[in-house]
């Protein structure tokens, strides 16, 4: 049986975009390149829709 979203999820077209933060391990965030959090940024947050990096799954080992 085929889950039922699985009928309608396609791949997204591979992008070359990067994004225009990095994650700052020091302060476990991420950070635009004037050292602002990147959250702070809501033209970022309303084009982008997330600021979500791999922070996690690189310091934790439950995720």
């Amino acid at each position: 049986m085929r889950p039922f979203t699985l009928q309608y999820a396609s791949p997204g077209a591979p992008t070359d975009a990067v994004p225009p933060y990095r994650f700052d391990a020091a302060r476990q965030l991420n950070v635009l390149p004037d050292g602002r959090p990147a959250i702070s940024d809501t033209a970022l947050l309303l084009a982008a829709g997330t600021t979500a990096s791999t922070a996690g799954s690189q310091t934790h080992f439950d995720d």
